[in-house]
């Protein structure tokens, strides 16, 4: 999409195949781990659902797509113009192979898929509640998500810095600097849909009062 609306002036900020490495490689083992997550605290004490409500539900969908989402995109994009930015590229730049930028485009594709998997970290964490906070739900509470992540990381690292990968990927080695730009992401995104659920907490009990 930026590189559409940029009129080509932006390359693309992420290739196919680190698109497919993300979401067949490092996204699956989190995801299934969150299919073991315990009952939310409180979910008993909820009146029931319609019997008309799907499983997926359009502020589900919102909440994934325009809240999450969103915010890990633009996290993401932080980090892949933060590095070619700091290459001295301008819009319109060429940097495809053999061009002095080729390098540091091949860097800011890595930084946003590393962008995105740290993204979905925070989004991990996040998609454990629909209300109740971490703090209630405890970090230590679901192994298999942690597991899961721990997986993810190193499989993400194998990607950025194996030659293998690299050559297959187009993936090319972050600089310590790069790497600790994306250290922030998973608590921004987490701590944006904590402050979420937080105020449809306090609304919800704001309602229940005379």
């Amino acid at each position: 999409m930026v590189f559409a609306l940029a009129g080509g002036a932006v390359p693309l900020p992420l290739t196919v195949l680190q698109l497919l490495a993300f979401d067949i490689g490092t996204e699956t083992l989190p995801a299934l781990a969150l299919g073991r997550e315990p009952a939310e605290p409180g979910l008993m004490r909820r009146p029931p659902r319609p019997r008309s409500e799907g499983v997926i539900r359009a502020p589900m969908l919102l909440r994934a797509w325009l809240f999450l989402g969103v915010i890990c995109a633009a996290l993401a994009m932080v980090g892949f113009f933060a590095v070619l930015l700091n290459a001295g590229w301008h819009p319109g730049d060429p940097t495809g192979p053999g061009q002095p930028l080729h390098h540091a485009y091949q860097q800011a594709t890595t930084m946003t898929f590393l962008g995105m998997v740290t993204g979905q970290i925070g989004t991990a964490f996040a998609a454990r509640t629909e209300r109740a906070s971490l703090r209630k739900v405890g970090v230590w509470t679901n192994p298999l998500l942690l597991w899961g992540i721990a997986f993810e990381l190193v499989l993400a690292a194998a990607f950025i810095y194996t030659p293998v990968f690299q050559d297959l990927l187009s993936t090319a080695a972050l600089t310590p600097g790069m790497l600790a730009l994306t250290l922030p992401f998973p608590f921004v995104v987490w701590g944006a849909d904590e402050l979420r659920r937080w105020l449809m907490r306090h609304h919800t009990a704001g309602q229940r009062r005379p």
